[in-house]
């Protein structure tokens, strides 16, 4: 699977050039990641310099991966049989719809190819992305996969 890169730079650079976060709070974060590890924009909410959103939507100018707030949708109870609630916790996405063979994934890090393809071989299918921020997929999945396993 091939990831097409319409903006070629680092989400910290993205998130500067965007003036969502200055300098010096990339700086921190990048020291923080050298220190301890972790996904940039993770430490960048965890310090309180970005919301959630920000960097779904930073993801989505990145990579074209379209953004679904997942508040606002309603999923259909048979979609979530196709993605084992277990799979969705580990990679933190969410089964949103199905066409056909094609489903409808929400991830909160779409750059997981480790993740599409066990979605992919689990269901059969082929796997179309979605950005979502990580609360809303953890509140999505405490939702629909509560009476599953």
């Amino acid at each position: 699977m091939a990831l097409r890169r319409i903006i070629n730079k680092q989400l910290g650079e993205l998130l500067v050039e965007r003036g969502i976060i200055n300098d010096q709070q990339l700086e921190k974060a990048l020291s923080v990641q050298k220190d301890r590890g972790g996904l940039i924009g993770e430490l960048l909410v965890e310090l309180g310099f970005v919301k959630e959103e920000d960097i779904a939507q930073s993801l989505t100018a990145q990579y074209g991966f379209p953004y679904l707030p997942l508040g606002n949708y309603d999923i259909n109870p048979e979609i979530i049989n196709v993605v084992p609630g277990r799979v969705a916790r580990q990679y933190l996405l969410m089964p949103v719809d199905k066409i056909g063979n094609n489903l409808t994934l929400a991830m909160s890090n779409p750059l997981n190819v480790q993740a599409i393809e066990d979605v992919e071989f689990l269901s059969g299918c082929s796997v179309q992305t979605f950005v979502s921020t990580s609360s809303d997929i953890k509140k999505a999945i405490a939702k629909y996969y509560k009476d599953k396993e």
